[in-house]
């Protein structure tokens, strides 16, 4: 039975009619056509389908869409505004953190959500944000220069 439920998308108010059950991955990709989202493994495993509800990591492929009522949701889509990429997108682009790219929403989310909390993270704490993010073609050591280098306010207009 279908319902409706009121959230914000990427600093909008969105209402969706949908099966309470369905995931905020589903809805996302096939009622919103919101694409940038992955589908990765499906069990939560892999956090290619991450987004950011209320400003911390979920994984959208198992989280209920009856989960966010009231909530913000951000995904990819959401970080660029008027034509400029955020900041950590900048500093992926920049160290080349990306091969397929398939991962690359996911951990661009992780990474915002990181620096939100701790501006200046080291080194074990990026690991521990990012662990669990699985890159199928093993782009890791560029993902961890690309986070160093958002950390880093200034380097990323280099």
């Amino acid at each position: 039975m279908k319902a409706d439920f009121q959230f914000t998308l990427n600093g909008k108010p969105q209402r969706i009619s949908a099966e309470a059950r369905r995931t905020l991955l589903e809805v996302l990709r096939e009622d919103l056509d919101l694409t940038g989202t992955k589908f990765g493994c499906g069990e939560g495993q892999c956090r290619a389908c991450t987004v950011l509800l209320d400003g911390n990591p979920v994984r959208s492929c198992q989280t209920e869409i009856a989960e966010v009522e009231g909530r913000n949701v951000e995904t990819i889509e959401g970080l660029a505004q008027n034509g400029k990429l955020h900041p950590v997108q900048e500093a992926f682009v920049k160290e080349g953190a990306m091969q397929c790219g398939y991962c690359v929403p996911g951990m661009i989310l992780a990474t915002v959500a990181l620096l939100k909390r701790n501006p200046t993270p080291n080194q074990t704490q990026i690991v521990e944000a990012l662990n669990g993010n699985i890159c199928r073609c093993c782009g890791y050591v560029n993902v961890f220069k690309a986070v160093q280098r958002a950390a880093q306010p200034g380097k990323e207009a280099q």
